[in-house]
C-alpha cells in the first residue's frame, strides 16, 4: 500500500468543507456583498438610525459572519455524531480501498470523478456530491506528495486546485 489512513470525520472537518463550498460559489459572493453593504450602511447611517434600524443593521452584519457559520457548525456537529466508526482508507495504484467497520469497498481511479484541493484538505470525489476527505491533520507532511500522487492517477484531468 502506498498510503494508509485511519480517521473519523469530525464536525470541524464537515464545517470547513461546507464553508469552502459556500464561499467558493455565487451564494458566497452574494453573502460577501450583502455583508459589506450592511457594514457600509451601518457606518454611514448609524448616528441617524432609529433603534429598529440599528437592530436590523447589526443583524445584517452578523447574518453571514456569525449566524450562518454557527448554524452550519450545528448541522456539521449533528452529522458527525452519526459517524460511529473509524474509516480506514488505503490508496495505491489500483485506487482507493475503503473499510468502515466490517464493510469494505474499492474505488478504482477510473471511477474517481474529480479531486479538489482546499487549504485544509484534499477531497477525492466518487461522484458529483460524495467524496473522501483527507484533512491536513490526517495527511501531515505528506499533503503535497499525496495530492500530486492522487492527481497523477486521475486520467481525464478532473483535478481542481
Amino acid at each position: 500500500m502506498r498510503y494508509t489512513y485511519t480517521y473519523r470525520t469530525t464536525a470541524r472537518d464537515l464545517w470547513l468543507l461546507s464553508m469552502y463550498y459556500i464561499y467558493d460559489s455565487m451564494a458566497g459572493l452574494c453573502n460577501i456583498i450583502f455583508t459589506v453593504a450592511a457594514f457600509a450602511l451601518g457606518f454611514s447611517r448609524w448616528p441617524q438610525a432609529q433603534a429598529l434600524m440599528r437592530c436590523l443593521i447589526v443583524l445584517g452584519c452578523c447574518l453571514f459572519t456569525v449566524i450562518q457559520p454557527l448554524a452550519i457548525y450545528a448541522k456539521a456537529k449533528k452529522q458527525a455524531a452519526g459517524i460511529t466508526q473509524d474509516t480506514r482508507i488505503a490508496v495505491d495504484d489500483n485506487g482507493l480501498h475503503i473499510k468502515v467497520g466490517n464493510d469494505t469497498s474499492d474505488l478504482p481511479w477510473k471511477s474517481v470523478k474529480r479531486i479538489s484541493r482546499k487549504p485544509a484538505m484534499v477531497i477525492i470525489f466518487s461522484d458529483t456530491t460524495h467524496g473522501f476527505l483527507f484533512t491536513n491533520r490526517m495527511l501531515g507532511n505528506e499533503k503535497d506528495e499525496f495530492y500530486r500522487y492522487a492527481a497523477s492517477k486521475v486520467a481525464d484531468g478532473t483535478v481542481l486546485k
